[in-house]
């Protein structure tokens, strides 16, 4: 898609002239002979970038660019200005205009502050994109992400959150199976009684019973009174045990009977304690390969299996990356007082780029690690930690031996796609075709559905970030 200009200037030889320039350099070319008339294309076309005269009748130059800065903010404009008009371009830059270069104007010089010009309309438009997807991420649930197996994720939580059954949420460390838990909790019939949460691998072998089922006075050394259990303070509501495959086979014993009869008694103690807990469990181990190996109860593991979530890694949802990163963005530059508008555009391809093997977890931290350290009003590749800058580096696309054409065209668009963070808008120039024949070409090769079937467990649905 061909980007469009507007040339504004009362002199009919400049205004001309640019015009077949920019025709000639392959964009859309609109003009006006003064402000007013430019401000009526403005409003009613679609325009990526302005070159105004600074000096004209009926509206200024530099008029229209206020106008432009307050109704219409990301598109660039380029101010024309008479030779000794310094302070005049000065006041235009205050004032909000991307550049200004004076009359006449050196064409090569121009043209290279028309594509700069372009890249920050694109970056404005993403950004503004991304915005609009996280608050409406935002507004759904905790997760973020558009992926199909996000979405998947969604749907699954959606269906299984008003039963009482029990959930096993897997996933490697970091992909966010708190937050689904969290999900399943606010939107079941259980969201205004006690949401307990118990991180199994943060407690000693010999406190997690206790911590469990709580116990009496005198059940153990240091027990100088009796102590109600996560059991009990979630009775009604629902109780969340994170890494439960680091539990012991006498504390599964005691899960158990507590999933089969509802049923406890605290430590050291003799009462029959009733409970109605609804139990969501997590855990980044193959439980599976734990039963074959004589670690985990096969009968407890069906138990809590009854719905299994899972939660895909970082990597295998690339497309959700820039919706996670602006989310964080806004977090931390909130929180750090920081104007920061967004993302370098190199910054955008690293991200995509790097593998994040502590998925959503890795890329919060990365984010906040940027946020802290950025000076400007984008995220620039210096401002990273050293894994993710080191993907921000040229990129190869590697087409297999004797792969047919179409087989190679699908490598290329899919690998272009992936290293502009899924811009369509993008990829088509960086491609040289126009944006339908690429989505054409996406259709014609399942390019996005492909990818997602080959990443997706049985049981998926949307973005987290724990």
């Amino acid at each position: 898609m061909r980007a469009t200009l507007l040339v504004v200037d009362d002199e009919i030889n400049i205004r001309e002239g640019l015009a077949q320039l920019f025709s000639l350099e392959g964009y859309d070319v609109k003009t006006a002979k003064d402000g007013l008339e430019g401000k009526m294309i403005v409003d009613k076309e679609d325009i990526d970038v302005v070159i105004t005269d600074y000096k004209m009748g009926r509206m200024s130059g530099l008029d229209l660019l206020q106008y432009i800065v307050s109704t219409h903010p990301g598109i660039p404009v380029i101010i024309l200005t008479a030779h000794g008009s310094v302070d005049k371009a000065v006041e235009a830059m205050r004032e909000g205009a991307f550049d200004f270069i004076a009359k006449p104007p050196n064409t090569d010089h121009l043209i290279n502050l028309v594509r700069r010009a372009l890249e920050t309309r694109e970056l404005y438009r993403t950004n503004i994109e991304l915005k609009a997807e996280v608050e409406s991420q935002r507004a759904r649930s905790y997760i973020i992400g558009k992926a199909p197996s996000i979405k998947r994720i969604f749907d699954l939580i959606r269906k299984v959150a008003p039963t009482k059954a029990s959930v096993l949420i897997t996933g490697e460390s970091g992909v966010g199976k708190e937050l689904v838990a969290d999900a399943i909790h606010n939107l079941s019939p259980r969201r205004d009684k006690p949401f307990i949460k118990v991180h199994c691998a943060a407690l000693a072998e010999s406190l997690l019973e206790s911590e469990l089922f709580g116990h009496e006075k005198g059940a153990f050394t240091g027990a100088t009174g009796r102590k109600r259990g996560r059991f009990e303070m979630a009775d009604g509501g629902t109780l969340f045990l994170d890494e439960i495959g680091e539990i012991n086979q006498n504390v599964q014993i005691k899960i158990l009977r507590v999933l089969q009869e509802r049923k406890f008694e605290r430590v050291g103690g003799e009462e029959t304690i009733e409970v109605d807990v609804r139990l969501i469990a997590a855990t980044n181990r193959d439980l599976k390969r734990e039963i074959t190996e004589g670690r985990f109860r096969e009968d407890l593991y069906y138990r809590l299996n009854v719905v299994n979530i899972h939660v895909p890694p970082l990597r295998e949802r690339r497309e959700d990356i820039p919706l996670l990163a602006m989310a964080f963005l806004r977090e931390f530059a909130d929180e750090n007082g920081k104007q920061i508008e967004g993302f370098d555009p190199r910054v955008r391809q690293a991200l995509y780029a790097y593998d994040w093997p502590g998925n959503v977890r890795e890329l919060r931290n990365c984010i906040e690690s940027a946020v802290v350290m950025a000076s400007g009003k984008l995220i620039t590749l210096d401002d990273l930690p050293p894994g993710p800058r080191s993907s921000g580096e040229a990129r190869t696309i590697s087409i297999p031996a004797f792969s047919s054409l179409e087989e190679a065209e699908r490598i290329i668009i899919s690998e272009t796609l992936a290293l502009v963070g899924g811009n369509k808008s993008k990829a088509a120039e960086i491609l040289k075709i126009g944006r339908k024949t690429l989505y054409q070409k996406i259709a014609q090769y399942g390019i996005g559905k492909q990818e997602a079937n080959s990443s997706v467990s049985s049981n998926p649905r949307e973005e987290t970030e724990n």
